[in-house]
Parts: C-alpha cells; structure tokens; sequence
C-alpha cells in the first residue's frame, strides 16, 4: 500500500522530517476541532492525512518550520 502523499514529495515542501511531523501534527488537532479543512478534495479518511493533503498543496505555512 503506498501512502498518499508521499514523504518524499513532502519533503520537497518541507526539508525536514521533524518538520513534518510537527506541523502535520498540529494542523492535525487544529483540524479536529474545526473541522474545516483548506483544501477542496480531502482524499483521507484521517485528521494527519488531511494536513499533509494541505502541506502538499501549501496550504500551510511552512516557511516558519525549517529545522535544518
């Protein structure tokens, strides 16, 4: 079963693996609270899916989460 998106094309977002489990994270709870997601087309059934959806689609702020 291949994950959607892909690390590897996160990556090209975020430099940063510890990145992106942070702010997918966080977006994560943000989501389940709000329940409202800043992309049209939510392919996952999960909270942490949706916020990568919108890190691939930068949607999120991502310039703040370099850790390098």
């Amino acid at each position: 079963m291949m994950l959607e998106p892909s690390v590897d094309e996160l990556l090209e977002k975020i430099n940063s693996k510890y990145a992106l489990v942070i702010l997918s994270a966080k977006r994560a709870r943000e989501l389940q609270f709000t329940d409202d997601p800043m992309i049209e087309e939510v392919k996952s059934n999960k909270l942490v899916g949706t916020a990568l959806e919108e890190i691939r689609a930068e949607k999120l702020e991502t310039a703040n989460h370099d850790y390098e």
